[in-house]
């Protein structure tokens, strides 16, 4: 079993509604995830991208470089439901807006500056396993994830944020 970082594109008020209504939350997250499949990169009409399992490896170069907003795991909680590993959480248009700006100026070649496979393994980074020629295989997740912000912030979305 994999665990894998989950970002759903919503509009402000489909955010209040999410809120009100967690189970609709839910199924429209299926209802997107099922109707999308995941193209090499995310397109400016993508509602929905993965991390697939480089999530931990992004949270890991993130909390070095200073990231202000916690893009993998969300701000604020609007269920106690559990969606895979743990309830989802959810990013404000402002939050959204600012992980924009910063993953925009912060290159996956600047994260991984002075990063060595074996400080991946002393932090115990999903997947684990890491050796040298690994450390670039978070690049192509990376930059699909920072298109993916940039193109929310430009729309004004929200955005739903889960490990499943």
């Amino acid at each position: 079993m994999s665990i894998i970082g989950e970002y759903l594109r919503v509009t402000p008020a489909q955010l209040e509604r999410a809120v009100r209504d967690p189970e609709w939350a839910l199924d429209h997250a299926d209802e997107v995830r099922e109707a999308e499949d995941q193209p090499e990169s995310p397109s400016t009409a993508s509602r929905y991208y993965s991390t697939y399992k480089a999530w931990d490896l992004i949270r890991f170069l993130l909390a070095r470089s200073g990231m202000p907003v916690d893009i993998i795991h969300g701000e604020e909680p609007f269920t106690e439901e559990d969606w895979g590993y743990g309830p989802p959480r959810y990013l404000h248009p402002e939050h959204v807006r600012l992980a924009a700006h910063t993953l925009r100026a912060l290159s996956y070649d600047r994260l991984l500056e002075g990063v060595s496979p074996d400080d991946l393994l002393r932090a115990e980074v999903y997947p684990l396993g890491w050796d040298v020629t690994m450390l670039g295989w978070g690049r192509h997740w990376y930059d699909g994830l920072t298109h993916f912000f940039e193109t929310a912030a430009t729309a004004g979305d929200a955005m739903l944020v889960w490990l499943d």
